[in-house]
C-alpha cells in the first residue's frame, strides 16, 4: 500500500517547492506536475518526496481528518 500525504505549498522555486503538513515542513520535488502549475497556498498529495497530484483545500482537510482518527485508534489500541 503507498500513502500520498497532503501538503500545503509555502514556497515554489521552480520543480521544488517547500511543503507544510502539520507543523512538517519538507523539500518537495514537482517534476511529475510540469503541465499543472503549483503556487503558494496550493495543496499537493505528497508520496515518497514528489508531489503526485494536485488537491483542494477540502481534500486535503478530509484526508487529514482520517488519518487522525487512524492515528487516535492505534493510540487506543496500543494502550489495551
Amino acid at each position: 500500500m503507498c500513502l500520498g500525504i497532503p501538503m500545503e505549498v509555502r514556497a515554489v522555486d521552480g520543480f521544488s517547492a517547500r511543503c507544510c503538513a502539520k507543523g512538517i515542513e519538507r523539500e518537495v520535488s514537482l517534476f511529475l506536475l510540469p503541465d499543472d502549475p503549483v503556487t503558494i497556498g496550493d495543496f499537493v498529495l505528497v508520496h515518497v518526496g514528489y508531489a503526485i497530484q494536485k488537491m483542494t483545500p477540502h481534500q486535503a482537510r478530509s484526508a487529514w481528518e482520517l488519518f487522525d482518527e487512524v492515528l487516535a485508534t492505534e493510540g487506543v489500541d496500543r494502550g489495551a
